[in-house]
């Protein structure tokens, strides 16, 4: 097997962090530690992971970002970098990254938004002047967004050419319906700007349950990896919310089908070369 590098993995302990929109969310509500991630990833060969914030409430943003560079720095588990919270229209933006910007695992910042947020605020000027200001400091965006809101999210790319964003779960691309015309135009057209790479995660959870199948998934993959090129697509499981429709391991073997004709070179580019190179890690 190909050794990964996960890009978008979740933790959270629920002791130490509230999560508003988990609330109430079933299964999902406890705690989900390193310990339960590894067991439910036993038998891939994990080269790292990659953290992504969890949404939880701003107030506590220094001390998630504190508590998964703590991670990042132990030798007892394989997570390398980190992608944390953060609000780039807020003021004191600036002053929140110089608090990590000595971290060698601070590789970006995400604000998730497709929970409602209008796109007049994520292209306000305060916002943008602050993921302008990522880029300055050598740090990417993710984009996690609703698919009607990837054109919305070119604009933003188009504005900040100094930075580098990443498009999170192929644009939340609908793996149920026929019609994704819409969808496949706007990805494509992001796709144009190099400044932005698409992370291979997310979509499982919007199969549907128990009766997917690898082949549900692939129109949504192979649109991505055509339109950003086999250079420009990382793979993220998206745990521990991929588990609402598939175990880890059913996730990646859903991704290897769907990939079994490629290179062997395409492969590892997608499961482990580009991720290294987008995020500057060392692996063994």
């Amino acid at each position: 097997m190909i050794p990964i590098i996960d890009t978008h993995q979740h933790l959270w302990d629920l002791s130490k962090f509230r999560l508003p929109w988990l609330e109430g969310k079933g299964p999902l509500a406890e705690d989900h530690l390193m310990e339960r991630y590894l067991a439910e990833a036993e038998g891939i060969d994990l080269a790292g992971t990659i953290y992504m914030e969890v949404d939880v409430d701003p107030a506590q943003h220094v001390g998630e970002a504190e508590y998964v560079i703590d991670l990042c720095a132990r030798p007892d588990n394989p997570m390398l970098a980190a992608t944390i919270g953060g609000r780039p229209a807020d003021p004191r933006f600036e002053e929140y990254l110089d608090r990590f910007a000595g971290s060698p695992y601070v590789k970006g910042v995400r604000q998730v938004l497709h929970g409602g947020m209008p796109t007049s605020e994520f292209l306000s000027d305060a916002f943008i002047a602050g993921v302008r200001l990522l880029g300055e400091r050598g740090l990417h965006f993710d984009l996690c967004l609703k698919p009607t809101d990837i054109g919305a999210g070119t604009v933003l790319i188009d504005r900040c050419p100094n930075t580098r964003f990443v498009l999170d779960h192929c644009g939340n691309g609908d793996v149920q319906t026929s019609d994704r015309k819409q969808w496949e135009t706007d990805v494509a057209e992001m796709s144009r700007r190099h400044n932005v790479i698409c992370k291979i995660s997310g979509i499982v959870v919007g199969a549907k349950p128990d009766t997917w199948t690898a082949a549900d998934l692939a129109p949504v993959v192979l649109h991505c990896a055509n339109a950003f090129g086999a250079d420009r697509i990382i793979f993220g499981s998206d745990w521990p919310v991929c588990t609402q429709k598939a175990t880890y391991r059913q996730w990646v073997d859903a991704l290897l089908t769907i990939i079994k004709d490629w290179s062997e070179g395409e492969k590892r580019k997608l499961l482990h070369d580009n991720a290294v190179g987008f995020y500057g890690l060392e692996t063994q």
